[in-house]
């Protein structure tokens, strides 16, 4: 029997994040980083780019325990900009502020920045490299963890110029990164039962799996232990998040209770039968 594989269209839609202070977590994501925000219902915001489409979705919980480290949830989402002036102008915008930076690097596929929001929640920022430039060797994706050139990428933002008006038209959900417990099982669920190509595995700790031959639309790890708990149900973090795969016909909505939180697969039409 033929494997299934997910229309090359997929992609990841909203992520659903517990946050436990909301008046801190707007000036952040809204005057920081540039998302528009939009009053939903009692304790929540959806947060967008400029044409409206919901990317992060906050619900507050006062009572909100801190994620315990060796637990399996959210790692991070990885907010894909459109340009790499983009990226480098949210990288100026947070040097100016000196917010703080956990790290950056040069994936080969893609310069990326990455940070926490006010509670932990891991972000990424990043800007892909042109798929013609992606290099393969023995038919797999070749990515890397190089240093981020910062000069080179902040001379993007002087050449360009003009002022910040926050996240741009086209700034969407590249990916979203897990701990997982059981990378075998990861791996089983999310290739052979929804249909992701593996991309990369590396070793006994990581795997990255896409649909349309992307880089990456979720990267799954067991660097929070192999067996690693779930988190207690009222920490921060990851509620659920949404996989969009086009098609014809009605909207379909599915659930997956999973050691990450709840995971849920949205067709926002039901694909045709192959």
């Amino acid at each position: 029997m033929q494997k299934y594989l997910l229309p090359e269209e997929t992609h990841i839609g909203a992520v659903h994040i517990t946050i436990s202070d909301l008046d801190r977590s707007l000036a952040f994501y809204e005057e920081l980083l540039g998302f528009q925000a939009h009053a939903s219902d009692s304790g929540s915001l959806v947060l967008s780019a400029q044409e409206g489409r919901t990317l992060l979705a906050l619900q507050e919980s006062q009572h909100a325990l801190v994620k315990p480290p060796r637990s399996t949830g959210l790692y991070h989402s990885a907010i894909l900009l459109p340009t790499r002036s983009d990226l480098a102008r949210a990288l100026e915008r947070l040097l100016a502020f000196n917010y703080p930076l956990q790290g950056a690097s040069d994936h080969g596929v893609s310069e990326a920045v990455y940070l926490a929001d006010p509670d932990g929640n891991g972000i990424e920022i990043y800007a892909d490299r042109p798929r013609a430039n992606w290099r393969a060797a023995d038919g797999r994706l070749q990515m890397g963890t190089d240093p981020l050139d910062f000069d080179d990428l902040m001379a993007e933002s002087e050449k360009v110029g003009g002022n910040w008006h926050g996240l741009p038209a086209g700034t969407t959900v590249g990916h979203i990164h897990l701990h997982v417990n059981d990378l075998d099982q990861a791996q089983r669920f999310y290739c052979d039962t929804l249909g992701f190509d593996l991309v990369l595995r590396y070793g006994p700790s990581a795997l990255f799996v896409s649909a349309g031959g992307y880089h990456h639309h979720i990267d799954l790890n067991t660097w929070a232990g192999v067996g690693a708990p779930p988190p207690p149900a009222n920490s921060v973090g990851l509620r659920y998040f949404t996989v969009e795969i086009p098609g014809t016909g009605r909207a379909q909505r599915t659930g997956w209770a999973t050691t990450t939180g709840r995971s849920d697969l949205s067709r926002d039409r039901e694909r045709p039968v192959r």
